[in-house]
């Protein structure tokens, strides 16, 4: 009897022992090809035109050229707007918005499209000098806002703004903005 039930036994065994070699070689093959496929195809690069030196993406931290490039590229976003494209300038903005900070951030520019929406108010931003913080996540641009009715120039003066930023996983995203106060007291957001 014992020996029926210790047969019983190492058969089982065997069986699963069979399934677990059957099992890691098939993963073993699978390994085999998805690694000959990786190794073979072509490799893909991403070129931004408009960047002059290559850049990378980091889980250490952003490096300071990627925060200036993407600086320039939002504060001229979020700087440069007419009646006409308010919507897509909004989304655009809250496109590049941390999802801890998108409330807060359109509601700021919710505020800024029910004031400019049916009016001839543009503004155009021309960029002068940028300072950018890579380890606080900060950057300041500093420029000349102008603002147009129609065509005809109503101000034009040189401002700065601080723009914050998040970096979660490989995320750089828009934590808030403001205009840093000058001489003359104005409006702290724009």
């Amino acid at each position: 009897m014992l020996i029926d039930i210790s047969h019983e036994r190492a058969q089982a065994l065997l069986r699963q022992r069979n399934m677990f070699a059957l099992a890691a070689a098939g993963l073993g093959v699978a390994l085999v090809i998805a690694g000959g496929l990786a190794a073979t195809r072509d490799r893909e690069v991403v070129l931004v035109p408009t960047v002059a030196k290559p850049l990378t993406v980091s889980s250490a931290g952003v490096s300071a050229d990627y925060l200036e490039l993407v600086t320039r590229d939002t504060a001229l976003i979020l700087l440069n707007r007419s009646p006409e494209g308010l919507d897509y300038w909004m989304n655009q903005i809250l496109g590049l918005a941390d999802p801890a900070s998108h409330g807060r951030l359109k509601a700021e520019l919710v505020k800024i499209v029910e004031e400019q929406r049916g009016s001839d108010v543009t503004q155009a931003f021309v960029l002068e000098s940028m300072k950018v913080d890579p380890a606080a996540l900060t950057s300041e641009v500093r420029g000349t806002l102008k603002t147009f009715v129609g065509a005809q120039v109503i101000a034009s003066d040189t401002r700065t703004f601080r723009f914050s930023w998040s970096y979660r996983g490989l995320r750089l995203a828009l934590a808030g903005f403001a205009q840093i106060s000058t001489d003359k007291p104005e409006d702290a957001k724009s």
